[in-house]
């Protein structure tokens, strides 16, 4: 059993998806196992991680509008400010959503569906660099 980890930053210019399954891909093929799991952990508790459709983006427009009807800015709504008024709604829509994900690796190659992409939820409006743990294991 081998195991390898990554560090990634991923750089997200506002609120919405960044897709970095191009570099999730390349680090699994370099390391040449050819059956195993792929850990990906997102070290932020105002960004998220998703599994979602590549295809369209209009999926991607749709998954931010329900996030801000479902966890609007709301000064009134909330007590914790302490980085702004997007501060608290970031905190809801991570907690919402998942910081961790599994990919099965087969064939040396990510397991994802034909439409499937991993992304990068930021849900703060400002420019971010979010650092993705990519850990994997197999042989």
């Amino acid at each position: 059993m081998r195991q390898a980890i990554h560090h990634l930053s991923v750089k997200a210019p506002t609120r919405g998806l960044v897709e970095f399954t191009d570099e999730a891909r390349r680090f699994v093929a370099a390391q040449q196992i050819d059956t195993g799991l792929l850990t990906l952990f997102c070290r932020h508790t105002s960004a998220s991680l998703l599994i979602q459709e590549n295809a369209d983006p209009s999926v991607q427009r749709d998954l931010e509008r329900y996030f801000a009807n479902l966890a609007p800015e709301d000064q009134q709504r909330y007590e914790h400010d302490a980085e702004g008024p997007d501060d608290m709604p970031a905190h809801l829509r991570t907690a919402l959503t998942q910081v961790q994900l599994s990919v099965p690796v087969e064939h040396g190659q990510l397991a994802l569906g034909t439409w499937q992409g991993l992304y990068l939820f930021e849900h703060r409006r400002h420019t971010h660099h979010r650092d993705i743990v990519l850990h994997l294991i197999g042989e």
